[in-house]
């Protein structure tokens, strides 16, 4: 099997990326894997192709359309992966694979191509209009790139492209959890072409040390989807409960809210703001946590820092939202609280801080369940398995 694997790299790189990279690395492993990569970056700067050719090549990027050819003629692949294609890669992408007879399988690493931004969120609630194809409220708030023009002309690609019948040809897509897939099924997603396939993981080494658990450790975006402001008002109950005795949290990351962070921070006594972290610092952090905390607002698809804690053997507090409520098992592998109840998560810390062999055992279990359900060849198996149907249905069509 030939695969083309497509992504457009966003601004800001992320846990996507990440993601995108990891999957190619690993089928390469099991099949001919050919990336092909675009750059919003590329459409920013002095550089940049004025703002009306971006608008027109969002639909229809003849460069990218070229590019793509050109590695088809040359290498024949069986089928194209497709992650994000906006904006560089273009719409038409999907057009021209239904022109060439080529089956597309999408990953669904968010909400697009149901949210033009992708996340269905803004002013700090949950926006699910996509869903039923209203894009309005998020034009209304300008969730693309802070822009209501641009997220209102992407609504529009987005639009026309499911009227054109362009994202006919995707034959399979890929939901990261069964929360995913019930929400794109919800949206019009045939049931039988789409299915769930969580993330795989390579486990450390474990190696026993004695480094002192020390902190709660929060490792993600500093944006209001993500839940830093919630937790932040935990932690102020936390010490006005517990005082001297409370425990210390370390927030690692950036974004947005990066000044508002780091101001409440240096108004608490048990809260560090250590910003973006290294990897081997990350390491260090993540070793010396007693928990992490994942107190998201937005629908997560799933939440890739469950597993960098399991990895770790450390529990995981959780908000119930979206994918997290399936890999974070309450009471068992981590706590679950109900999104943007602060109240409802300080009282979990304060209830593990009194009884830390509790903690440690549920962050054995984490690394026990990640072991067990996060298996790479297991996940190759059932790509292969969904690259096969997604061949058969482009047989018979």
């Amino acid at each position: 099997m030939k695969l083309l694997n497509i992504f457009n790299h966003y601004l800001e790189r992320g846990g996507e990326a990440y993601a995108v990279e990891t999957i190619s690395e690993s089928l390469s492993r099991v099949v001919d894997v050919e990336d092909c990569y675009f750059d919003s970056a590329e459409w920013t700067g002095p550089d940049a192709p004025a703002i009306w050719r971006q608008a027109i090549w969002s639909f229809r990027n003849p460069a990218s359309l070229n590019r793509i050819r050109e590695d088809q003629r040359r290498l024949r692949h069986d089928i194209w992966l497709l992650h994000n294609v906006f904006p560089v890669g273009s719409a038409a992408i999907y057009r021209e694979a239904k022109r060439l007879h080529v089956p597309i399988v999408q990953y669904i690493h968010n909400f697009r191509p149901f949210s033009v931004g992708g996340y269905l969120w803004s002013d700090n609630r949950i926006i699910p209009n996509g869903l039923s194809g209203n894009y309005w409220p998020e034009i209304k708030r300008g969730t693309w790139q802070d822009s209501r023009v641009k997220t209102a002309w992407l609504a529009f690609v987005l639009g026309m492209s499911r009227a054109f019948g362009w994202w006919e040809n995707v034959k399979a897509w890929i939901a990261v959890s069964n929360f995913m897939r019930d929400k794109f099924i919800s949206a019009g997603i045939p049931a039988e072409g789409i299915f769930t396939l969580r993330h795989f993981w390579r486990p450390r080494q474990t190696i026993e040390n004695n480094v002192e658990r020390s902190h709660y450790l929060y490792l993600g975006r500093l944006v209001e989807a993500k839940g830093v402001l919630v937790l932040l008002e935990a932690w102020k109950i936390i010490e006005r409960e517990l005082r001297a005795d409370s425990p210390r949290l370390v927030i690692a990351g950036d974004g947005p809210l990066r000044s508002d962070v780091r101001s409440c921070s240096e108004r608490m006594r048990f809260v560090n703001f250590v910003g973006h972290l290294s990897e081997d610092e990350k390491r260090d952090a993540l070793e010396a946590a007693r928990a992490v905390i994942v107190p998201s607002l937005w629908w997560e698809p799933l939440g890739l820092v469950v597993y960098e804690a399991y990895d770790y053997s450390k529990p995981v507090l959780a908000a119930a939202s979206g994918g997290l409520q399936e890999i974070v098992v309450d009471h068992q592998t981590g706590v679950l609280h109900e999104p943007n109840n602060a109240a409802q998560l300080a009282r979990q810390v304060i209830e593990l801080e009194r009884d830390p062999e509790r903690c440690r055992a549920m962050g054995r279990r984490g690394r026990l369940w990640l072991e067990q359900n996060a298996d790479e060849s297991q996940w190759q198996t059932e790509f292969l398995k969904i690259a096969n149907y997604a061949l058969n249905q482009s047989r018979v069509h």
